[in-house]
């Protein structure tokens, strides 16, 4: 009778979680094909365009998600203030987004234009490519503001359970951006299309305008977040001050600092690696930032699934129902388990088919596939490792994983590919291994962690809200 009650249980969320999860899946898919689609224009110009472009990668998500750790602060606190039923508090964290927004990004557009010359060089990027590189990360980093909105708001709509809004954004942005690149990237030129040819106007830009048809488009997403923002119903910072609220930035700090600290960490992680990976040559810069492409698509279930945790967990937190919290647990580990199988299965067999999307130099596809068939077997550990930091980002527990990712990245991902690549002759794949190691490790600080929660901190042995509001 008890594990009738329970799957009657999880049948009733399954429409809940899907309704949350399905537009950020949309969102990342969408965003998925655009990064393909702006791989396989950059490729067209060559090797040496798609390494320029490639090389600064790793140092974006070093800012990116920098920036995305605020957007965590505020989703814990809304989602739980919303479970809650507390609106006005809510309201006024999204009010204090608003001062986030401002603040950080005129912080990161003046660092990233004082940088973008000196990044290349960091990345151990090839001196004849560095001035590219250097062009094209300047030019996708002076938009900062809009590209702040862009996450900041988003998250604060997710954490009030509107995923649809930074979807249809994210399409929007997706589309002008492929459009634009058509016409910036390549010069004017005959084009086929159904039998019919037609001259196509094009500014012959090349990489930099790759980098500009990105930089119009985060601009025009981010306002139109702004604007999503400032009309919705329920979260609405309009009518309230966005000078410094300390009863919303202390609890939000406790959150957004430590989880800040990890991504900023990790993403120092990722740098130092991929500049040793862009220390091993072109190839293995066009291999990895290929693999890491194609790789990108196959994790859409996992932050899609990610994004529901984060929302329904705080929200469980917030209102005190720890069965649903613990039913939603269940239910959304299952289900990213099953969809990572799937998509890792896809991944091992297509792999070299992928690969080919984007190159056609046959040392880039070889390696690029092995390294995919590599990392697609541990698609459903890391599938597990994403959901699970997705329910401690709604439950307000952020400490633990900034240790964690730690160790993970530092002790086992940048030691373990310094020695096999300066020391013991590996190469790529090498490194690719350490990689998943770091992965499985992680999958199983989290889950340990979670499970030690539910015997202490969510059976009533610590604040309902985790101490976030």
């Amino acid at each position: 009778m008890k594990e009738n009650d329970r799957l009657l249980r999880y049948r009733a969320l399954l429409p809940v979680v899907f309704t949350l999860a399905w537009p950020t899946m949309l969102e990342e898919l969408m965003q998925t094909a655009v990064q393909y689609i702006d791989t396989a224009m950059v490729g067209r110009l060559g090797t040496d365009a798609v390494a320029a472009v490639g090389s600064t990668t790793t140092v974006n998500w070093l800012v990116g998600t920098t920036v995305y750790a605020f957007g965590i602060g505020f989703l814990a606190y809304i989602s739980q203030a919303l479970g809650a039923g507390e609106r006005e508090r809510a309201r006024r964290a999204s009010a204090q987004s608003v001062l986030m927004v401002l603040l950080t990004g005129v912080l990161f557009t003046i660092l990233t234009s004082a940088l973008s010359a000196y990044v290349p060089a960091w990345m151990q990027v090839d001196e004849a490519l560095r001035p590219m590189a250097a062009r094209y990360f300047l030019i996708l980093y002076l938009p900062m503001l809009p590209r702040t909105a862009s996450v900041i708001f988003g998250t604060v709509l997710r954490a009030a359970g509107d995923t649809k809004t930074p979807m249809r954004v994210g399409v929007g942005v997706n589309v002008l951006n492929v459009l634009l690149n058509l016409l910036l990237i390549y010069p004017t030129r005959t084009v086929s299309l159904l039998g019919w040819e037609f001259t196509l106007w094009g500014a012959g830009l090349g990489v930099s305008g790759a980098a500009m048809a990105s930089a119009i488009s985060f601009t025009f997403g981010g306002a139109a977040i702004t604007v999503a923002l400032l009309r919705h119903p329920l979260i609405s910072p309009r009518g309230y001050s966005i000078r410094p609220d300390r009863t919303v930035l202390r609890p939000f700090m406790r959150v957004a600092l430590p989880n800040m600290a990890q991504r900023f960490t990790t993403s120092l992680g990722y740098v130092v690696f991929a500049s040793m990976i862009n220390a091993l040559g072109d190839v293995s810069t066009a291999a990895h930032t290929v693999a890491n492409t194609v790789e990108s698509a196959f994790y859409i279930p996992g932050y899609g699934m990610q994004a529901a945790a984060a929302t329904l967990t705080g929200n469980a937190i917030g209102s005190g129902d720890h069965r649903r919290r613990k039913d939603l647990a269940v239910l959304i580990s299952a289900l990213e388990i099953v969809m990572m199988l799937v998509t890792g299965g896809l991944l091992f067999a297509f792999a070299p088919q992928m690969v080919r999307l984007f190159s056609r130099d046959p040392r880039v596809i070889g390696l690029g596939s092995t390294v995919l068939r590599m990392v697609a077997c541990s698609e459903p550990v890391y599938g597990v490792c994403i959901v699970v930091e997705g329910m401690l980002q709604g439950a307000g527990r952020t400490r633990a994983p900034f240790v964690f990712n730690v160790i993970g990245m530092w002790g086992v991902r940048i030691l373990g590919t310094f020695l096999f690549t300066r020391f013991w002759g590996g190469g790529l794949v090498a490194a690719w291994g350490c990689m998943i190691a770091h992965n499985i490790l992680l999958c199983v600080l989290f889950v340990c962690y979670y499970r030690r929660l539910e015997r202490t901190a969510f059976n009533g042995k610590d604040s309902h809200l985790s101490g976030v509001l």
